[in-house]
């Protein structure tokens, strides 16, 4: 069995690369620093999301399903730089030769993370191989849109048509799993500059587990699952959150209503 592993990241304004790109004093606050870069974003797409290269990763969560077992975990721990975290993800692909799943990996994770591995002079031999080591990366690669190796749900589920995405949240709240528990994405940097990185760590890694949920409907809706299959494995995820006593899993839980055994 291939393993699986599912990811999921959280980001926040780059401040000392806005104040770089700006010139702007080391006196100024980065709430007024992000706040300007919001202004400036707003004033020219009407939105608040910054570009790609200017968000900094400040949480990578997981869900690693191989033939034994179920993992759910933040990699490194809340005190880690941005390239420590960024380095442990693609150590991971490294190592273990996935296949990945995301929701909206291709559109927003993976390309933060392409940018700030260039910023921090990261290597991913393993994902950046389209066949020059491994000739099966030739025609099934991390990169390619259209290979599996990478699996971006919300991209493949619209059949590749931005106007037909779908919330995450929405979607698995109709499916009868929990949703977003704790914030969303809006709050994140409120939270990141109050020092609440457990919180957005928590809520990273329910976002993750709900990607995963969709992931096994899928499976069990293009008949890679049967129905006994796929209850034994939503089973498993529920009984290895169970588990766990930390407060975000007892919410989750208490939010399920898909049924189990």
């Amino acid at each position: 069995m291939t393993p699986i592993l599912v990811f999921d990241i959280e980001t926040v304004p780059d401040i000392e690369g806005l104040r770089k790109l700006h010139d702007l004093p080391q006196q100024l606050a980065p709430a007024d620093i992000a706040d300007m870069a919001f202004q400036s974003r707003r004033q020219a797409i009407g939105s608040d999301f910054l570009q790609l290269h200017l968000q900094k990763v400040v949480a990578i969560s997981c869900v690693l399903r191989d033939k034994n077992d179920i993992r759910v975990w933040s990699l490194g721990n809340p005190m880690d730089s941005e390239a420590e975290l960024i380095r442990r993800f693609f150590e991971g692909i490294e190592k273990y030769s996935p296949q990945l799943v995301s929701w909206n990996g291709g559109g927003f994770d993976l390309p933060v993370l392409h940018y700030r591995s260039l910023i921090h002079g990261l290597q991913a031999r393993r994902y950046w191989d389209m066949g020059d080591d491994d000739r099966d990366f030739k025609w099934n690669n991390y990169l390619g849109r259209y290979h599996t190796r990478h699996l971006d749900l919300m991209d493949i589920l619209a059949l590749y048509q931005p106007r037909a995405n779908v919330p995450l949240d929405e979607l698995v709240k109709l499916m009868g799993f929990p949703g977003k528990i704790g914030m969303d994405g809006s709050q994140v940097w409120g939270a990141f500059q109050n020092g609440e990185i457990a919180a957005i760590r928590n809520y990273c890694e329910t976002d993750v587990v709900n990607t995963y949920l969709v992931f096994l409907r899928f499976q069990l809706m293009r008949g890679v699952f049967d129905n006994e299959q796929y209850q034994r494995e939503c089973e498993l995820v529920h009984f290895t959150l169970s588990k766990s006593s930390e407060s975000h899993w007892q919410e989750f839980l208490g939010q399920w209503s898909w049924p189990v055994a």
